[in-house]
């Protein structure tokens, strides 16, 4: 069966729109997707955007996507071999969207330092979180759809 990436694409996106966060935006895109409920979400990737509390750390996109790997394949016991393919999945998911959007840190790839106020009201006035996250929103879910 084929599947359309661009719904989900879409649909990530929609939900950055709505006010989600980047990290929450993937996991909710990528739980529909694979069908996976769990009451948790999107609060548990709350602290997750801007780099995780807007630090400029790892992107968001990235870490809502590891976080719906470990949704879908994570482990609820301590046996290292039941996490396997989570991590697998993880390490080749962080390495294609490296590849694909020029790097990993926040930061880096919207330009500016979101803890400091006078940069976070630029990059909002600016409109850097539609012209920029909405594409590494959309390169997520377009690379964890291929996963596998």
């Amino acid at each position: 069966m084929t599947v359309d990436k661009s719904v989900y694409v879409e649909k990530a996106a929609s939900h950055f729109r709505e006010g989600y966060n980047c990290a929450q935006s993937v996991l909710l895109a990528m739980q529909e997707f694979w069908n996976v409920e769990n009451h948790l979400e999107p609060k548990v990737a709350s602290a997750f955007g801007g780099g995780i509390g807007r630090r400029g750390s790892l992107c968001g996109a990235l870490t809502g996507g590891v976080i719906a790997i470990g949704l879908k394949y994570g482990a609820n016991k301590p046996i290292v071999e039941e996490r396997e393919k989570a991590y697998s999945l993880a390490l080749e998911f962080y390495n294609q969207f490296k590849k694909g959007c020029g790097g990993v840190l926040c930061r880096d790839l919207i330009g500016c330092d979101l803890t400091d106020p006078k940069e976070l009201e630029g990059a909002r006035n600016s409109n850097v979180f539609m012209d920029k996250c909405v594409h590494f929103i959309e390169k997520a879910i377009e690379i964890l759809i291929d996963l596998e």
